[in-house]
């Protein structure tokens, strides 16, 4: 029985809860995959949740505690103890288990790694806990499919039965020498199809791809974007083999970077939730908020500068909204295309005139056809030839500018070890607001002669 998830089925839940109703909460999410239970776990509180977690079988618990969000993780796993944690710990792939013993204090950390049942999952545990978060080191999973060079193909069997009971998913049988070093890989069908005593030396793949242990996480998903792989193996400076990063892992730093990207974008320093205290939340937008507002300033202290000009020429004031928008918005556009091609990894400085020529004739053929709008618009309705001309003149000059600053001032702060992203928001917006000014004042003083 598929169940959907709605308010009324929620509120079906939480009475079945109070009324200790276990029948009907088994009956429901027997059917239910574990990211459909998550979703109902996140609507109802701490005890109720752990309430329906109890219930449910381990290896159930363990993937909805793998998929949980950390800051509602951390919370919710106060109200364990340690040996419970250490239930669904020894079920979990050995990277999600150290994913959720890192948001621990080292005093429960130790007492559920001394829990564990398995002990070669406690020492793998232990040997990825070494690692940083965000290198390859801390993305992998000790849990794999290797075979030595020597062996013949009865033997790879044999052994591949009895690893892959720690592994859910194959993806690739690694092949290694007698000092553990990766050497190539070996698919299952070549595998399957070869005789029982063919050694794998004869029939192995050379051409296999791997990543250090020490490699940056932006590193591995360029790599695995690249060269289109859905798990890759990961060894340490020697060429020893160490573990393996999936796909999905890959997919969760994609995300990760995705959402810190569109936060600077907008203009939000730091990587915050809804859900994230006030003072955080608020720390994280305050730094862009100034800058936008010195930028008004800037802007306001500006437009002194033409104070007469526009009590002379009121109707100037009315178009400084038109310029200063378009010139923000082109900045944007321009620069979140440099962005994306920068996170890629794509060598941007390659063909860099080709390119900067493309660039010119686009801001060209967008400046000619915004310029010509507003000319028509604005001499239909205000019948000024001279302030029509104006505000196209600026308008044109604005975008042009506004391309060119969106495009190069990401690729000089990428050439600086600035990430990118910081100047889509506030910064380009705000410069172009005082250079579009600059120009339709500039525009305005030289055809009107004020």
């Amino acid at each position: 029985m598929q169940v959907e998830i709605t308010r009324e089925y929620i509120d079906q839940v939480e009475e079945a809860i109070a009324r200790e109703d276990k029948g009907f909460l088994l009956e429901t999410m027997s059917e239910m995959y574990p990211a459909d239970i998550t979703t109902v776990l996140y609507e109802l509180d701490t005890n109720e949740s752990k309430y329906v977690l109890d219930l449910l079988p381990p290896e159930v618990g363990s993937e909805i505690l793998s998929d949980l969000d950390y800051d509602i993780r951390t919370d919710f796993l106060a109200y364990f103890t340690s040996p419970e944690i250490a239930r669904y710990v020894n079920l979990m792939d050995s990277d999600d288990a150290v994913d959720i013993l890192n948001e621990m204090n080292v005093q429960r950390r130790e007492e559920v790694i001394a829990l564990l049942e398995n002990e070669e999952k406690a020492d793998d545990i232990l040997d990825l806990l070494h690692y940083e978060e965000d290198c390859a080191g801390g993305l992998m999973a000790k849990e794999l499919i290797k075979v030595n060079i020597n062996w013949r193909v009865r033997q790879c069997i044999e052994e591949i039965r009895r690893q892959a009971e720690d592994v859910e998913r194959i993806y690739t049988v690694y092949v290694v020498d007698n000092r553990d070093k990766l050497v190539g890989r070996l698919s299952i069908k070549t595998l399957l199809l070869s005789k029982d005593d063919k050694l794998v030396k004869d029939i192995y793949n050379e051409d296999v791809i791997s990543i250090e242990s020490f490699r940056d996480e932006n590193e591995v998903v360029s790599v695995m974007q690249k060269y289109d792989l859905e798990a890759i193996p990961v060894v340490n400076i020697q060429g020893k083999l160490l573990g393996r990063i999936t796909i999905d892992d890959v997919i969760d730093v994609m995300q990760e970077q995705a959402e810190l990207s569109r936060q600077l974008m907008t203009g939000i320093s730091e990587n915050v939730e809804e859900d994230d205290s006030v003072f955080r939340i608020s720390r994280s937008r305050i730094p862009w908020l100034v800058i936008g507002m010195v930028g008004g300033l800037l802007a306001a202290q500006f437009m002194g500068f033409f104070e007469a000009d526009i009590a002379l020429l009121p109707a100037l004031a009315l178009f400084v909204p038109l310029i200063t928008a378009t010139g923000g918005n082109v900045g944007i556009q321009s620069s979140s295309i440099i962005i994306q091609t920068l996170s890629s990894n794509a060598v941007i400085f390659e063909n860099f005139a080709q390119r900067l020529l493309k660039l010119i004739m686009v801001a060209f053929l967008n400046a000619l056809i915004i310029s010509a709008l507003v000319f028509g618009f604005t001499y239909l309705f205000r019948q000024d030839l001279k302030l029509s001309i104006v505000v196209s003149v600026a308008l044109f000059s604005v975008v042009m500018l506004a391309s060119l600053m969106g495009t190069l001032t990401p690729m000089l702060l990428d050439k600086l070890g600035v990430n990118p992203a910081v100047a889509a928001g506030p910064f380009i917006t705000t410069a172009n607001d005082l250079l579009g000014l600059a120009i339709y004042f500039g525009v305005a003083h030289m055809l009107y002669e004020l």
